[in-house]
């Protein structure tokens, strides 16, 4: 893999891993327009290998810019274990709606990742992730109430769209996409929504991070190109988060509806066409 390439992969797990248009279909999409080998399994297993080590540049960047939030939930979680008084609290509930809503990813993320690993290699499953969930954006817009805030969150809010969260792992869906749509559904605003998508995406990259050690060691690219394009990716990543909190405050989700169809259909037609 060369310097170019490594920026371009870089780049794009940066950028889609946090905006609502799915990160594994962009690098799939990415990684055949520029040739790149996986014709043979030791070839898919090196692809994935750096992808899973740049994907931790993301992580970082998501990391360190919710660490203060990270923080405040860990120690307000703590306290209310050790104090019934705390428990009652509404930060509390929100710590403890965040955990529970970072569980079944994990679950789900665990039980199926032999099945996860193949449709994530599939064209025809990205094309189909991203024509097919694009709707639920619109739906989720057209009803959301956007009258509750974030700390409003219960336990059952976060388990709901935790679970909504495991969508994510069909190429195409998005994971922001999935969690931002069903919490407008919740009555979230947008903001509120998003902010939650990320504090709930955490967990989920972290817990696919260390999962995905094991195929780091098969990353054959070469040490400039991984150390490049981590770094990019965490440039990036922390620039799209900047962005998309101030995009959604005055714009809605639905503005990322016509870019996923209109790659949802070219990648089918390159599918149909590519036969």
């Amino acid at each position: 893999m060369n310097t170019l390439q490594a920026v371009v992969l870089g780049v794009v797990e940066g950028l889609t891993e946090f905006i609502p248009v799915s990160s594994t279909a962009h690098l799939l999409v990415a990684e055949h327009l520029m040739g790149l080998p996986m014709d043979t399994e030791q070839e898919r297993e090196a692809l994935i290998g750096f992808t899973a080590v740049i994907q931790t540049g993301a992580i970082l960047a998501a990391v360190l810019y919710f660490l203060k939030d990270i923080l405040g939930l860990a120690g307000t979680f703590l306290g209310g274990i050790a104090s019934p008084v705390k428990r009652a609290d509404q930060e509390f509930r929100f710590a403890l709606a965040v955990l529970v809503g970072s569980l079944p990813i994990g679950v789900v993320g665990f039980l199926l990742q032999d099945v996860i690993r193949r449709i994530d290699e599939e064209l025809l499953t990205v094309a189909l992730g991203l024509l097919l969930f694009s709707p639920v954006f619109v739906i989720a817009e057209r009803r959301a109430r956007q009258d509750r805030h974030e700390r409003s969150l219960t336990v059952k809010d976060g388990f709901v769209i935790g679970l909504a969260q495991c969508l994510a792992l069909v190429p195409g869906v998005s994971r922001s996409g999935a969690t931002i749509s069903t919490g407008l559904l919740r009555g979230l605003d947008r903001v509120a929504a998003t902010r939650l998508s990320f504090l709930l995406g955490i967990p989920a990259l972290l817990g696919a991070g260390v999962l995905s050690l094991g195929d780091a060691t098969h990353n054959d690219a070469g040490t400039t190109a991984t150390v490049i394009a981590t770094v990019v990716s965490f440039v990036v990543g922390w620039s799209s988060i900047w962005f998309l909190l101030r995009f959604v405050s005055s714009h809605r989700i639905t503005a990322f509806v016509p870019y996923r169809v209109a790659l949802g259909v070219a990648v089918l037609a390159a599918v149909v066409v590519g036969g």
